[in-house]
Order: C-alpha cells, then sequence, then structure tokens
C-alpha cells in the first residue's frame, strides 16, 4: 500500500509519496547576427561570463557627425543589454585613430592656415572692416586654402608634433559628444601613436611567420600566400570582395596609392602594414627605415595587447567590413596561427539623410551637436532603438516625429502612473485591494509582454521589437486605467507600479533614462532624485485647496474665481513645470512635465483654439452670405429669375419663361417643364416674401 509501512507492533506509520519535479521549457537564448556566417547564432562567450569586446574607433580628423552616432549609440546600447540585462561580466575596449592619412593632410593644412593667418599684414582702424572679411574668408575657405598652402610649403620640413594637436582636438569633442548621447566610455582607450613599439613588433612577427614582406622600407601582408595556407581564409566578411582592387585601394590612404607605392607591391591585393615616411610625414624608427603604421595594423595590435589572442566580440561600421576588417582579421590571425581571432563580428548599418548618403558635397552634412540642437539625447536614441542595429536607418524629420511621439505616449504614462501612487495608499490594509477579473487579465498582458520583451531581446537585441511590446503594454494599461476611471474605483497600485517600473527598467538598459528614480523619464533641471517627493505634498495640498474654492465658487456662481482657477491652471502652474487635470468627480491629477514641453503644449493648444475660432467665424460669415443669397433670391420676381440667364436662352415669354436657346433653337418641353417648377417654386418664394412686408412694416 502506498504511503503506508507496517511494522513489526502493527502499526501504520505514514510517508512522503514520491516527487515529480516539472517538465518546463527551455529558455531563449542570446543569439547574435554574426557578420562572419551571415546568421544568427547563439552567443557563447570563452571565458564563462566574461566578455572580451574590442569596437573600431574614430578617427579624428573633424567634427563627429551622425554617422558616428549611428554606430556608437548602437554599440552602447548592445554593451548595455549584454550588461545589465543577461549580466555578462563585459570589458570593451576602444581605439582612437590618431594616425591616419586625412589626419596628416589636415593636420599640415591647419598648421600652415594658423600660420599663414597669423602673419597677416596688421590693418588699420580706416581697415577693420576688410579685416574681418579676411578673417571671415580665412574660415569658409579653408579646405581649397589650405590645399594650395600645403602645395606651396612642400619644401618644408614639419615636426612629428603638428600631426598630435589636430587628433588631441577632435578626440576631445568626440568624448564630448558621446557624453552628451549619454555614451558609456569605454573600459579602456586605445591610441595608435601610444602604441608604436608594439605595431613594430606585432608587424616583424608576421614578417617571421611568412605572411609579409617588405619592399623599399615598407612591410606588405601577402595576401596570396596567406590564402593559400591550409589553416588560413583570407576576406572571410566578404570573400566575394577578394581581388576588387578599388576597394583594397580605399584601404590604402589618400597618401599612398601613388604610381611608385603601387610599385612595390607584389600583387595588387596585398596591403600595407607599415609605409615608409614621405617627406613631411610623421615618422617613427623601424628596422625598415622611418615610417608610420598601416591603418588596418593598428587595430590589430591594440586589440590584441589588450584582449589577447581572441576576442569575443568585434563592433564596427558596416562600411569597414571590407577591407579594414577582414584585413584585421588576416593578419590578427597571421600574427597567432589561429583562425579565431574574432569569434562574433557586430555591424552596424548605414545612416542616411532623408534618403541620401550624408556628404558634404551634398550639405547634408549633420554633426551631432547640430542634431543635437534640434532633439535630445534621448530622442535620438529612441530613433535608433525603434530601428534594427544592423540595419540602415534614415535620419530626418520623419524618423525622429516618431520617436518623439514614442516619448510623449510612454511619458504620459508614467505621468498617469506617478499621479495614481500619489493618490492611492502605499501602506496598511488599504494598500491591497483584491484582484478582479480586470487585475487578472493586465496581470496575463503583463506576463505576455515581458516575455516578448525577452525574446525579442535574444533574438539578436532586436530593440524594435521590444518597442513595439513595451508599446502594446503601455496601451493594455492605459485601457485599465481609464476603465477605472470611468468606474470611479482605483487602479490596483502595485500592479500599475510593477508595470510602469519594468518599462523604467527597460529604457534604463537601453541608455534612454538616467538617474536613480524608480520610475520615470527624469525632469530636466532636477536639483535633486527626490524632486518629485519634496514638492507633491506642496502641491496636493495646494490642488485640495483649488478643489475647494472650485466648489464653492460654481455653487455661488461666481465666474470670476472659476476664471482665475483656469488661469493658475493654464498660465501660472506651466511655467513652473506642473501639469494640472481636472477630472469629473475624482481627484485632480498632478504631474511634474519639463517646463519647455508644457510651454509647447499651451501654444499648442492656443493655436488650436484659435484655429476653431476661425472656423467659428468662417462658418458663421459663409451661414451668413448663403442667408442673403437666400433672401435676395426671394425678392427676384419670378419674371426675372431666367432673364439674367443671357448665355443659355435667347428669348423668353410674357411671363419671363425661356421659349429658345442661345443658338435661337426653341426649347424641348421636357426642358420647358424642368424650367417650370422651378418658375414655379420661385413664385411661391417671392409671393411669401411679398406677404410679409406688411408684417415687417406694422412691427416697426
Amino acid at each position: 500500500m502506498a504511503g503506508v509501512d507496517v511494522n513489526t507492533l502493527g502499526k501504520c506509520k505514514r510517508f512522503q509519496p514520491a516527487w515529480s519535479p516539472p517538465v518546463g521549457t527551455e529558455g531563449s537564448k542570446l543569439k547574435f547576427y554574426n557578420s562572419l556566417t551571415r546568421q544568427k547564432e547563439v552567443f557563447v562567450p570563452q571565458n564563462g561570463n566574461r566578455v572580451l569586446w574590442y569596437s573600431c574607433g574614430p578617427t579624428v580628423y573633424d567634427a563627429s557627425h551622425m554617422g558616428h552616432a549611428r554606430s556608437y549609440i548602437s554599440f552602447d546600447i548592445l554593451r548595455r543589454v549584454l550588461q545589465d540585462y543577461f549580466n555578462y561580466d563585459v570589458f570593451y575596449v576602444m581605439n582612437i585613430t590618431d594616425i591616419d592619412d586625412k589626419i596628416i593632410k589636415r593636420a599640415r593644412q591647419s598648421h600652415l592656415l594658423e600660420k599663414y593667418s597669423s602673419e597677416l599684414p596688421a590693418l588699420d582702424q580706416l581697415l577693420a572692416d576688410i579685416a574681418v572679411a579676411k578673417q571671415r574668408l580665412l574660415v569658409e575657405a579653408a579646405d581649397p586654402l589650405g590645399d594650395w598652402l600645403d602645395t606651396r610649403a612642400n619644401a618644408e620640413s614639419v615636426d612629428n608634433e603638428i600631426f598630435m594637436k589636430l587628433p588631441r582636438f577632435w578626440e576631445e569633442e568626440f568624448h564630448k559628444d558621446m557624453e552628451a548621447l549619454n555614451v558609456l566610455p569605454a573600459d579602456c582607450l586605445t591610441r595608435v601613436s601610444e602604441y608604436m613599439p608594439e605595431i613594430i613588433d606585432y608587424v616583424q612577427k608576421i614578417i617571421d611567420n611568412g605572411y609579409a614582406y617588405e619592399s623599399n622600407g615598407s612591410v606588405y601582408f601577402c595576401t596570396d600566400k596567406f590564402d593559400k595556407s591550409e589553416k588560413h581564409t583570407y576576406a572571410k566578411l566578404v570573400p566575394e570582395a577578394y581581388g576588387d582592387s578599388n576597394e583594397l585601394l580605399t584601404g590604402e590612404g589618400d597618401l599612398c596609392i601613388s604610381k611608385d607605392r603601387l610599385s612595390e607591391k607584389k600583387s595588387l591585393n596585398d596591403f600595407a602594414l607599415w609605409k615608409t615616411s614621405k617627406h613631411r610625414e610623421p615618422a617613427w624608427d623601424s628596422p625598415w627605415g622611418k615610417g608610420r603604421p598601416g591603418w588596418h595594423i593598428e587595430c590589430s595590435v591594440m586589440a590584441s595587447s589588450i584582449l589577447g589572442d581572441s576576442l569575443d566580440v568585434h563592433t564596427g561600421g558596416f562600411d569597414l567590413k571590407f577591407p579594414h576588417h577582414d584585413n584585421e582579421l588576416a593578419q590578427s590571425e597571421a600574427y597567432y596561427e589561429n583562425d579565431h581571432w574574432v569569434r562574433y563580428f557586430l555591424h552596424a548599418g548605414h545612416l542616411t539623410i532623408s534618403g541620401c548618403k550624408m556628404s558634404k558635397s551634398l550639405k547634408n552634412f549633420v554633426t551631432i551637436k547640430e542634431a543635437l540642437q534640434k532633439n535630445t539625447a534621448r530622442q535620438l536614441r529612441l530613433a535608433f532603438l525603434l530601428h534594427s542595429w544592423r540595419d540602415t536607418l534614415d535620419y530626418g524629420p520623419n524618423t525622429m516625429e516618431v520617436a518623439m511621439q514614442y516619448e510623449k505616449f510612454v511619458n504620459e504614462f508614467f505621468l498617469t502612473v506617478k499621479d495614481i501612487l500619489r493618490l492611492v495608499p502605499s501602506h496598511g490594509i488599504a494598500a491591497f485591494e483584491k484582484w478582479n477579473q480586470e487585475e487578472c487579465q493586465l496581470a496575463k498582458s503583463f506576463d505576455e509582454k515581458r516575455a516578448a520583451v525577452h525574446s525579442a531581446l535574444c533574438d539578436s537585441v532586436d530593440t524594435r521589437g521590444v518597442l513595439d511590446s513595451i508599446r502594446d503594454l503601455v496601451g493594455i494599461c492605459n485601457v485599465y486605467i481609464r476603465g477605472k476611471r470611468d468606474s470611479r474605483t482605483p487602479p490596483n497600485r502595485a500592479l500599475i507600479q510593477s508595470i510602469a517600473a519594468f518599462v523604467t527598467r527597460i529604457m534604463k538598459i537601453f541608455g534612454a533614462i538616467e538617474g536613480k528614480q524608480p520610475i520615470g523619464f527624469p525632469q530636466s533641471g532636477e536639483c535633486a532624485n527626490n524632486l518629485e517627493e519634496t514638492v507633491m505634498p506642496y502641491l496636493t495640498a495646494f490642488a485640495d485647496f483649488r478643489e475647494g474654492v472650485r466648489k464653492v465658487a460654481r455653487e455661488q456662481k461666481v465666474t470670476a474665481i472659476l476664471d482665475a482657477c483656469d488661469s493658475v491652471r493654464d498660465d501660472v502652474l506651466p511655467n513652473l513645470g506642473v501639469r494640472l487635470e481636472d477630472l469629473e468627480g475624482q481627484p485632480t491629477a498632478l504631474k511634474l512635465v519639463d517646463r519647455k514641453t508644457l510651454l509647447h503644449e499651451r501654444e499648442v493648444k492656443k493655436q488650436e483654439e484659435e484655429k476653431k475660432r476661425l472656423e467659428k467665424e468662417q462658418r458663421k460669415q459663409e451661414q451668413l452670405e448663403a442667408q442673403a443669397m437666400r433672401d435676395a433670391q426671394r425678392k427676384t420676381p419670378p419674371s426675372e429669375l431666367f432673364r439674367s440667364e443671357t448665355n443659355k436662352y435667347l428669348k423668353f415669354d410674357e411671363k419671363g419663361m425661356p421659349t429658345h436657346d442661345i443658338e435661337g433653337k426653341e426649347l424641348q418641353k421636357s426642358t420647358i417643364k424642368k424650367l417650370l417648377k422651378l418658375y414655379q417654386a420661385q413664385e411661391k418664394k417671392y409671393n411669401a416674401y411679398l406677404q410679409s412686408i406688411p408684417s415687417s412694416n406694422g412691427d416697426s
């Protein structure tokens, strides 16, 4: 007998039955779209929870633009999700390219422009305006003037230091832009100029391994020998680009594509690891003579120096796949003699401006600072979150309008929840109400949307899918809140608070919310995180007092007091960043909102009211004009009804009825019949008008 044991004394002893564990379901696993396989792969770090991540940084020779924002905000979102949602221990390394052909050329030009400008002859007060114009000309014509000065100064020698000034300035500006965008700083930042000894040693080992050769003071990577090796493959990311000489040349730099340089190579497919420096270029001593590093070698050396022989994640822009990233892979795997220097290669999609490639020549070049003058960092981030990180993103008014509307939608939800939390008890028996069918259904929807969010994040961090699920969840919650208001019953505080806290958490993980506040977007200009805690008791007391005044004013019909209460709500409080909403039969809603937002809302409301007023006046005017036309028609004798239509009729009878058309033909009987009906109708109107005249005269 189950559960029973008969002992020697004849007594029954009961014991616990066997327990069966639940079967359960296997949870979703994080997958990334891996450029190395062109499909989504399960993410498996090589060392437990530790993730070694290298990201290609900027070449700092000019202002950071929205193309940079596309990459670095996208990677920041991916990094935050791995760290804060999946709880990986991410070590994030990024480089700064401060030695490059573009930098060399721009640095020389900037140096010569400064020198040229400082040597301008002094102008007296009479030529002050001309002096201002000259200085402005130097700024506006910097690029062509710099090219001319650079050509003219070919004989001059330059010091390495002039090539450091320009990148230092633009690197500083880059960091300011990233901070303004709320992009997390790298755990480790590397600069090419600081890794010259490591670069030289790295190149030498590649030579020793047989995959590179020296030629005329430069060192080139032999792609053919590498690709023919059994354990190596060249162009892993874009194999179809192998042999594309045009693409390969773009990776060599503007200063290194002359005929003499190209003739140094054994094959056009080979690329430079070390370049012999020409006149007026920065130079460092090496076993092959004075020179400077090639573009691709820098990332391999700096990433390897910090992260070792195999990275978990490497990120960069889509346009860097070939030749830059393919060359990185080749030279690194040639150095380590392995085939797995990078396990997961993630590439951010392109950014276009209103459908076009961003370019100074197209006059659609947008710097990050310019973008932040039009929209907040959160709005820019939301625009990126509403698109897949690996797809092309079109930056323009339409894209930003969608992001702004999404922000407003979520923010209104946060404000509504905060107002509910202010009014519904948070402690004791009153804080816990029975869950009815509405609460059970809302909780079920909450569970479903949380699962959908998790599934989307596992699906190569599909932020667009996450935001869609959050939009659905907020919409469902809003319906629940409206239903409670209509039934004059309080919403379930704990459930609403949990949903709002979840949405806030996801927004924090995405970097769209800073600060420690448990719910909602922070108010701009907050002096402390507990601003709402501090001011809400006072605002609540004021709102209750105002409601009492309004009640008395309505009872005694004192419209001046009601108008004053409305003025406080509509004109005074918005300037203080407070939105007060009068709800019929319920406590007044109080919400802390950004002052600029409230003033904008007030202006839009005034414009809408003015539009409605003008439309009403126009309708009234149209009605008056229509009435005037009807009155004028009533005063027209039926004999004159058709006589004015000389473009239709030629002859009329004694009553004024048309008999012939404009061509002199007699009208058909059917036409005369229709005209007779109009004639008779006008006759009735006219007779009624004549009868009204004596009545009007009698009244006066």
